[in-house]
């Protein structure tokens, strides 16, 4: 599963902030691995220098395997907040989806004789 992670400028966007948010993520969603080909994480302060409460945002976007791709966005105080609390909607989110999926599973359609 690749990970790409993009920030706006007002968020410092060092190494060690975009490695953190990684891991977080990585963290929550390890167990959709095997059925996620690609995460985007999309971080951003939304008011800039202004200041204020929950102006921090973040967007993760899931591609998964074979089907449609899932976003979700969270705001906070600060980005860390944010993407704990993105990545935690998401693996809600895709649960209900792949848990679906695996709940309902069927054998394959056969193939129609003529």
């Amino acid at each position: 599963m690749q990970i790409q992670f993009n920030s706006d400028s007002s968020v410092m966007g060092t190494e060690n902030v975009a490695e953190r948010i990684e891991a977080q993520v990585r963290e929550k969603l390890a167990r959709f691995e095997d059925r996620l080909t690609r995460l985007e994480i999309h971080v951003r302060d939304e008011n800039g220098a202004k200041g204020g409460a929950d102006d921090k945002a973040c967007m993760i976007e899931a591609r998964i395997r074979g089907d449609k791709p899932i976003g979700v966005t969270e705001h906070a105080a600060d980005v860390d907040t944010a993407a704990r609390k993105a990545a935690g909607t998401l693996a809600q989110r895709l649960e209900r989806v792949l848990g679906k999926e695996n709940r309902h599973k069927h054998d394959p359609r056969p193939d129609k004789v003529l």
